[in-house]
C-alpha cells in the first residue's frame, strides 16, 4: 500500500485514529496480538474518511487476524463490515450514514475495526433508513453471502423449493429471509429439533437432523420432488445430504467446508443436471460488496428483511476487542460488534 491509500503514512492529516493492528501469525487465539496504535489519517480525493459506529467481528475476521488467510497482508486491522458516518470527503457526502462490508477489508487492506475507514468514494453506500448504525455494522457478510449465493445459482421464484442447511447460523438466516422475501417454500435444516426464531417473511418447514433422513424427510414433504435448490452452509459434512435432497436440475450452492474432499458420484451429478456453486466473498472488492448492500436495502426498508438481534453483552469497545474475538471464535450465536467510538443506535 503507498502513502496515497495507507491512512496512517502521511503526516499531513488532520484527524486522529486508533485502531487494531495485527503484525503477524498466531498459533491460537491465546496468543493473538491485538494492539491498539494511534496515528493520524490520510486521505486522497477520490477517497472519503468515515467515522466508524459499529463493525462486526466475523468467523473470517478473527481467521484473518490469526493468519488463516493465505492472502492476507501484513500488518494489518482487521474488519470487514462497518457502518458510520462520513466526516471527510466530497462536500455532498459529509454527514451520510453508510454501511458496507467487503472481502479485501481487513484481509488485503486495512478494515474497519478502528475508529475511522478511509475507503474509495465510490464505495460509499447511504443506510437504510429502516437500520440503526448498530443494526447496520452488523449484517454485511452474512447477507451479501446469502444473497451472492442466490444470485450465482439463480434466484428462487415463487413456490420454488429451497432447503438451508444449517439454518441456525447468520448466513442461514440471512439466506432463510431472502428466500421468503422471494416467494419459496422454504425448508431450514437444523441438527437438533427445536424452533426457529430467526425473521422470516413467509413459512419455515423446520427438519432435523445430520443425514439421509433430511434428505428423505424433505423429499417426502415435498411428494419425492425435492429442493429445487440447497443452500449448504457448513459444506463438506452435509455434501452426500444436500446432493440427496437435491430435485432433477437442483442447485446447491457452497460458501464453506470443514473438510477440503468429499466423495463424489459423477453419475448420479449429470443424470441428476445437478449444478454446484461456489461463493467465496472474499474475492469481493469493497465497491462490489457494497452494490449488493444497495440491492438488499428495498428488502429492509419494507420490512420483508430484518437486522440480527444485537445483546447489549456482544458490545465490544476497542480496548476489549480481544474478548470479542475470543467469543467469535467460541461459536457463540450472538453478533458480536465493536463499538470504537461509543455504543449509538
Amino acid at each position: 500500500m503507498n502513502a496515497t491509500t495507507d491512512p496512517f503514512r502521511s503526516p499531513a492529516s488532520s484527524r486522529d485514529s486508533r485502531r487494531l493492528r495485527v503484525h503477524g501469525k498466531a498459533e491460537d487465539i491465546s496468543t493473538l496480538a491485538l494492539q491498539i496504535e494511534s496515528g493520524p489519517v490520510h486521505w486522497a480525493a477520490n477517497e472519503v474518511v468515515v467515522e466508524i459506529a459499529a463493525a462486526a467481528v466475523n468467523p473470517s475476521d478473527v481467521k484473518a487476524a490469526l493468519g488463516l488467510m493465505p492472502h492476507a497482508k501484513w500488518p494489518r486491522t482487521p474488519g470487514r463490515d462497518f457502518s458510520g458516518v462520513v466526516v471527510e470527503g466530497p462536500r455532498d457526502l459529509l454527514g451520510l450514514e453508510v454501511w458496507g462490508t467487503s472481502g479485501e477489508l481487513g484481509v488485503r487492506v486495512d478494515g474497519s475495526h478502528g475508529t475511522h475507514l478511509v475507503i474509495g468514494a465510490s464505495s460509499v453506500r447511504a443506510k437504510p433508513h429502516s437500520l440503526s448504525l448498530l443494526e447496520a455494522g452488523a449484517l454485511g457478510v452474512p447477507f451479501v453471502t446469502a444473497w451472492k449465493g442466490f444470485e450465482r445459482a439463480g434466484f428462487p421464484n415463487p413456490g420454488d423449493i429451497v432447503a438451508i442447511l444449517g439454518a441456525t447460523g447468520k448466513v442461514g438466516q440471512a439466506a432463510i429471509q431472502i428466500a421468503t422475501m422471494l416467494g419459496a417454500r422454504t425448508f431450514g435444516v437444523v441438527r437438533t429439533a427445536g424452533t426457529f426464531d430467526g425473521h422470516h417473511i413467509g413459512p419455515v418447514e423446520i427438519v432435523a437432523g445430520s443425514g439421509p433422513e433430511v434428505a428423505a424427510d424433505i423429499r417426502e414433504r415435498t411428494g419425492g420432488h425435492g429442493a429445487d435448490i440447497v443452500y449448504n452452509t457448513v459444506g463438506g459434512p452435509y455434501f452426500e445430504m444436500a446432493h440427496r435432497a437435491l430435485a432433477l436440475g437442483g442447485r446447491q450452492i457452497l460458501i464453506a467446508t470443514i473438510g477440503k474432499t468429499v466423495a463424489f458420484d459423477i453419475l448420479e451429478f449429470y443424470r441428476g443436471q445437478h449444478t454446484y456453486v461456489g461463493v467465496d466473498t472474499l474475492a469481493s472488492s469493497t465497491e462490489e460488496s457494497v452494490s449488493t448492500l444497495a440491492l438488499l436495502t428495498p428488502g429492509f426498508d419494507s420490512g420483508a428483511l430484518k437486522p440480527f438481534p444485537i445483546r447489549a453483552s456482544s458490545i465490544y469497545p476497542l480496548e476489549r476487542a480481544a474478548e470479542a474475538y475470543a467469543k467469535v471464535l467460541g461459536s457463540t450465536r450472538d453478533r458480536v460488534v465493536l463499538t470504537p467510538n461509543g455504543v449509538r443506535r
